[in-house]
């Protein structure tokens, strides 16, 4: 299904959220969009590696990474697996590294930065919790569409 952002902001008005311009595109996706899936983590990718080992069903993986820029929380072998199980995108509040790799795979990934060290493999995190950053609330299954304008956060599919 065809959108543009900036078409779903105009329609829907403050019945949508805007997602603050922090985000840099690093997928093969330009533009994707599904029923949100959380997690929140800090500098450890094992929550991030076995919801996208899941199915996806179109849906996108809301990563909260607390910002940190110490580490990469999804690279190329993620972005593999995410596309293997049908994530439509992937979210993360913090880097990813495999950057060139992570262009080739069709799959949408918006992220802060790159980062060449990989995180810590400890399993800790927390899973289908409303998450805080970039001036907005990512809930489990709102809907979140990306494009080349930007972000933006609906209740439900727009038209």
């Amino acid at each position: 299904m065809p959108f543009h952002t900036t078409d779903i902001s105009d329609h829907h008005g403050d019945r949508v959220q805007v997602v603050d311009p922090i985000f840099q595109a690093y997928g093969g996706r330009t533009q994707f969009a599904g029923p949100i899936a959380t997690l929140k983590v800090f500098e450890d990718n094992s929550l991030v590696r076995s919801a996208l080992e899941t199915q996806g069903h179109g849906r996108v993986l809301v990563v909260d990474g607390g910002g940190s820029l110490r580490c990469a929380l999804v690279g190329g072998q993620l972005g593999e697996l995410a596309v293997q199980n049908g994530w439509s995108g992937i979210l993360v509040w913090g880097c990813v590294r495999d950057s060139a790799e992570l262009k080739t795979q069709d799959v949408g990934i918006r992220a802060l930065g790159t980062h060449p060290r990989k995180s810590v493999k400890r399993g800790e995190g927390c899973r289908d919790l409303v998450l805080h950053f970039a001036g907005v609330s990512f809930t489990p299954g709102h809907w979140l569409y990306a494009d080349e304008d930007g972000i933006v956060l609906a209740c439900e599919p727009v038209e």
